[in-house]
């Protein structure tokens, strides 16, 4: 791809190669089994029966989206958007990179090789240098790992396009740095440079990877999408949208499809690609019936476990005890889920399908959805967050808008990507539907959650096409079209409001939350055009 917007001035390319001093070439590009071998060496982790290597990630068990920063200069000072994402000024970014490169010298670094995107046209060259050996093998499976000879060589020969430096162990000064506390993740699109610090959960590398590519790649015509992506007989790709904890790893590993992806993929010419070459997927509470690919990765040589519990003696796995974390993960290649795409790409798709985990029990299990109430969707990015899962949440529900289902990682404004996704749809004439994965019967505390065996079945016959053919109605506060009957699938579950015990509590609370859409959607009403508008529920 085209990176000359984001050419960096040769001085720079140079000091971005400083990193390569305090990485041996005894530590370049080390296969899976002797970064397990150097993991256990530095104490950095354990073997659990079965092979995989679990770790902890300390007081970080998930990201640190406060502590996230973009290097504000001329280039980005237009097309970063701003209101949503941290500035750092290019002095800060300066003294940040001197103190990690002095950090680094007492430590040998470990440098991995990678790429971000099956596409090649639309990837980039990605050389990450991570403190710790277990970093470098979740990198090894999150990202795309070419073959030797196309990757950049360590003394010059091609150039990678980003750098990505990952050390835990420093600890940023907020008053020379810039930033808000200890622990700091500084991107410079200018000097093609991220620099990540004070935390030790892994995931941010790859969430960093996805930010360069979400600011890249519209310029290029590329939808780049937090989603995952599976594809049945018949080249039957479908978009999997939703924010964590929604479904996007458990439903697109469906064994009667093929999975492209769990989490990131790019929109482009050829079609789907996906951006990584393996999963992250949450482990507490994981179910060896309902989830059984997923489940079998944590019986696997080479899977990273954050987080999870194990019996000091036996070696044995408790994915029931939360003690370490709520957000306990596991990373490893696409190629433990059967039936995954080795080659990560695939047609345009077919359809589209936008996950929420609705604990306000109104949403219904699934539902069809207009072109121009997709794109109300897709800006609203709603989903709901419950007591449990984060500090600070009490006994109710808690809404939660992240726009493109992804705002933590998207640098530029969502109206950019809301209309190159809505030209895509038009373009591909792709259906669109919203699923529920949240509670029915009522909200958290007082319903259940879905069964997964409706939402898969539901799913099949929308991505199959025979939901096309189902008798609808129209739902009379959100607006879209909701299946009355499908074969196989309790009739009852298809109406929410018929789940709950006392109909009026459904009416005050879907009202409710149609209101809070209304509200949130404010910002993104000069973007939009009247159909759009007009697709807001009736609050």
């Amino acid at each position: 791809m085209s990176l000359s917007a984001t050419a960096a001035p040769a001085t720079k390319k140079r000091g971005a190669r400083c990193f390569e001093d305090r990485a041996p070439a005894s530590l370049a590009n080390l296969t899976a089994s002797a970064l397990y071998e150097l993991a256990v060496q530095r104490g950095e982790g354990e073997i659990a029966a079965d092979g995989p290597l679990v770790v902890r990630t300390g007081e970080h068990t998930g990201r640190s989206a406060q502590d996230k920063f973009v290097v504000r200069g001329p280039e980005t000072d237009k097309s970063v958007w701003w209101d949503a994402n941290k500035a750092m000024t290019p002095d800060a970014f300066d003294a940040l990179y001197r103190d990690m490169l002095d950090y680094a010298d007492a430590r040998d670094l470990i440098m991995q090789d990678l790429a971000g995107g099956a596409d090649r046209k639309y990837g980039i060259k990605v050389r990450v240098f991570t403190e710790y050996a277990w970093h470098g093998l979740f990198i090894q499976h999150l990202l795309v790992r070419p073959p030797m000879n196309e990757r950049p060589s360590v003394s010059g020969e091609g150039e990678p396009d980003f750098t990505v430096v990952d050390l835990p162990g420093f600890a940023a000064d907020p008053e020379r740095h810039g930033c808000r506390s200890k622990t700091v993740i500084a991107v410079d699109f200018t000097r093609r440079l991220v620099l990540i610090g004070g935390t030790s959960y892994a995931g941010e590398m790859k969430k960093s990877v996805f930010t360069i590519l979400n600011y890249l790649l519209p310029e290029e015509g590329v939808m780049p999408m937090h989603c995952s992506v599976n594809v049945g007989d018949g080249a039957n790709a479908a978009i999997f949208f939703g924010l964590s904890g929604t479904g996007k790893t458990t439903l697109s590993a469906d064994p009667n499809r093929t999975l492209i992806g769990d989490d990131e993929h790019g929109w482009g010419p050829n079609g789907l690609f996906n951006f990584e070459g393996g999963c992250y997927a949450k482990m507490i509470r994981l179910s060896a019936s309902a989830e059984p690919e997923i489940f079998a990765t944590t019986r696997r040589f080479g899977t990273v476990l954050e987080n999870v519990v194990m019996d000091p003696a036996t070696r044995e796995l408790d994915l029931d005890d939360a003690t370490l974390a709520e957000n306990s993960r596991g990373a490893y290649p696409i190629h433990y889920i059967p039936n995954a795409s080795l080659d990560g790409v695939t047609t345009h798709p077919k359809n589209i399908i936008m996950l929420t985990c609705d604990a306000f029990g109104v949403m219904p299990p699934i539902a069809r959805l207009s072109p121009a109430q997709a794109m109300y969707m897709f800006l609203s990015g709603y989903t709901a967050k419950v007591a449990g899962t984060e500090k600070g949440l009490g006994n109710d529900p808690e809404a939660t808008f992240s726009t493109c289902f992804g705002a933590p990682f998207m640098p530029r404004h969502p109206s950019e990507y809301g209309a190159l996704l809505g030209k895509l749809i038009d373009k591909h004439d792709v259906h669109c539907w919203l699923v529920s994965t949240g509670w029915t019967g009522g909200p958290h505390g007082v319903g259940k959650r879905m069964p997964i065996k409706e939402t898969r079945a539901l799913l099949t016959a929308a991505l199959n096409g025979s939901l096309n053919d189902a008798p609808m109605r129209k739902d009379d506060v959100f607006g879209f079209d909701v299946p009355s009957s499908v074969p196989g699938v309790d009739e009852r579950i298809l109406n929410p409001r018929n789940t709950w015990e006392d109909a009026a509590a459904y009416d005050a609370q879907a009202a409710k939350l149609a209101a809070m859409f209304v509200e949130n959607f404010k910002v993104y009403e000069p973007y939009v055009d009247d159909a759009v508008k007009k697709a807001a529920p009736a609050a």
